[in-house]
């Protein structure tokens, strides 16, 4: 299972491809309440467009979870402390553009990736061209995006997950 934070669901909520999201990942995908939380704000504020997110699941924290949510809270948003305290005590994955929730998933040795790693695995997967995922990238950036790179070309040819 892998952890979806709030700037990848908004990524893919602003090309209106969140479905993309789980086509990457047969381990399936899913997040916290926080974040969906933290989404559903965007939308009624009409930062982000209404998708339709019916299939992914949305993880309530164990006791033992709350804990370390408490903890991680101090130093990062309420979604990426809930998906790290998820991730952590379930064995997940998550994926995340934050780089403080990154330092902390290196620190609790889960797994991450981001959106560039979820759109060059689609390619990689040949569910997604790489002129579309080149597309959706400049759409993502065109609404505030901040990647560290223009195009996936070089991701993808090196077969590199990018951090």
């Amino acid at each position: 299972m892998i952890l979806l934070d709030n700037t990848v669901l908004s990524n893919f909520a602003v090309i209106q491809q969140p479905e993309c999201l789980w086509q990457a990942f047969a381990e399936g995908v899913g997040t916290s309440k926080q974040v969906f939380q933290e989404m559903e704000r965007g939308v009624q504020l009409g930062r982000l467009p209404k998708c339709d997110w019916s299939w992914l699941h949305r993880f309530q924290l164990t006791d033992a979870e709350n804990n370390q949510f408490y903890h991680l809270n101090d130093h990062l948003g309420k979604g990426e402390a809930a998906c790290l305290s998820i991730a952590f005590h379930r064995k997940f994955k998550i994926a995340t553009d934050d780089k403080d929730a990154r330092r902390w998933a290196m620190r609790l040795l889960i797994p991450f990736t981001g959106t560039l790693g979820i759109l060059a695995a689609l390619v990689r997967q040949k569910q997604m061209t790489l002129d579309v995922s080149n597309d959706a990238l400049q759409e993502m950036i065109a609404v505030g995006y901040h990647s560290p790179v223009t195009h996936l070309n070089n991701l993808v040819k090196d077969h590199q997950s990018p951090l």
